[in-house]
């Protein structure tokens, strides 16, 4: 991932839908963090892109218009969590009108793996 990608207001995450088959592309906030790129589901673990990540870890993560992560999973260790919380927040919060403080609290986090 290039800085300037890292740097990208946002990017684009494929699952494959659980029910149908077909891809399912969301637009959603991410930051980098070493070889992996965090994302935070606002609505919970209950949005379809998160079942979907659930039931197949398979995705297209797209910077830029180039994919730059292919698995992603949902975060269980309780550091890597804090981590992902603090480091999406970090990135969004200076440029945002609202504290996002809640958001960060309540979102579950998830991680794409790079490469």
């Amino acid at each position: 991932m290039t800085p300037d990608q890292e740097a990208a207001d946002y990017g684009y995450l494929t699952t494959i839908g659980r029910v149908t088959g077909r891809p399912h592309t969301i637009e959603i906030w991410f930051a980098r963090h070493g070889g992996t790129v965090y994302l935070l589901a606002g609505d919970g673990a209950n949005s379809d892109w998160c079942r979907n990540v659930e039931e197949n870890a398979a995705v297209e993560f797209v910077v830029d218009d180039e994919i730059v992560g292919r698995r992603a999973s949902p975060v269980t260790d309780p550091a890597e969590d804090a981590l992902a919380r603090r480091v999406v927040v970090g990135k969004y919060q200076a440029g945002y009108g609202e504290d996002l403080t809640e958001w960060r609290d309540d979102a579950t986090p998830f991680a794409v793996d790079l490469g």
